[in-house]
């Protein structure tokens, strides 16, 4: 998901909302937003500053997901308390590595590659066999027994 909203953008919507006269949803209609993105901004700055209204491009190991993870389970907070509360900045990961670890454990929440995959090994094909007289044309057993018969007469003249 990219975002699409400045940090001055957001920092005008918090502002607006903090010190201005209206709820919530009035904040949020008034700059065309969704209530619920307004409120994650304000709790966002309310609980790291401005900075927490910083997009971040982070990776979390699977020992950090299963933290967060415990802990919401633990003492029952929304994703949203969850997102506060460990400065999670992706809209909708709690609930995807939720739903990856359920379906397949701990090893679901290891980051998974990008890219093209690649290429499988194949194993070593063994060498061609030889083909049977009875698969060889005339002309090639022709060739052959020539060669043979030059070969045999070389070596003949070298006993010599």
């Amino acid at each position: 998901m990219r975002n699409q909203y400045s940090d001055q953008f957001k920092w005008q919507v918090v502002q607006q909302y903090l010190y201005g006269k209206v709820g919530l949803k009035e904040t949020a209609h008034h700059f065309g937003l969704d209530y619920s993105m307004v409120r994650r901004w304000v709790e966002q700055c309310r609980q790291h500053g401005p900075s927490g209204l910083r997009q971040t491009r982070r990776h979390y190991s699977p020992a950090f997901k299963r933290e967060v993870l415990e802990r919401r389970w633990r003492d029952g907070l929304s994703i949203r308390q969850t997102e506060i509360l460990f400065d999670i900045r992706a809209a909708g990961a709690i609930g995807r590595w939720e739903r990856q670890y359920h379906s397949g454990g701990l090893t679901a929440l290891e980051p998974k590659r990008t890219g093209r995959r690649p290429m499988p090994q194949k194993p070593p094909s063994p060498p061609p066999e030889p083909p049977t007289d009875g698969e060889r044309s005339h002309e090639e057993l022709l060739e052959e027994l020539a060669y043979l018969r030059a070969e045999n007469a070389y070596l003949k003249k070298l006993d010599a």
